[in-house]
């Protein structure tokens, strides 16, 4: 059964920023692209346990890099867009109330 999770308001990330959520069985990765458009995806990369919420947002391509190795993840999908990473990480479901953002967790 799936769960929302409310993660932040609208205005505690800015545009082209991360920010990593921790839960008690989940860590999450709250990218938000533009004003009303929030990706979530596994905070971990899957070449490396490494915060993606640390790394660089690229807007205009719609993907995250990891700070550690460079590889980059597509914010819709997961999927690995460059090496060394070749494993997606899970993307989550992302639903707006007002002001409210929520995850849905499978």
């Amino acid at each position: 059964m799936a769960e929302r999770v409310r993660l932040c308001s609208r205005d505690e990330i800015a545009p082209g920023e991360a920010r990593r959520f921790d839960g008690p069985t989940w860590r999450i990765a709250l990218v938000r692209v533009a004003d009303d458009e929030f990706h979530a995806l596994g905070d971990r990369c899957s070449h490396e346990d490494y915060s993606l919420a640390e790394g660089e947002v690229w807007t205009d391509e719609r993907e995250i890099e990891c700070p550690r190795h460079g590889s980059t993840f597509d914010l819709t999908t997961g999927d690995a867009c460059s090496l060394p990473a070749t494993k997606p990480v899970p993307v989550y479901e992302v639903e707006m109330d007002g002001d409210e953002v929520s995850v849905v967790l499978p």
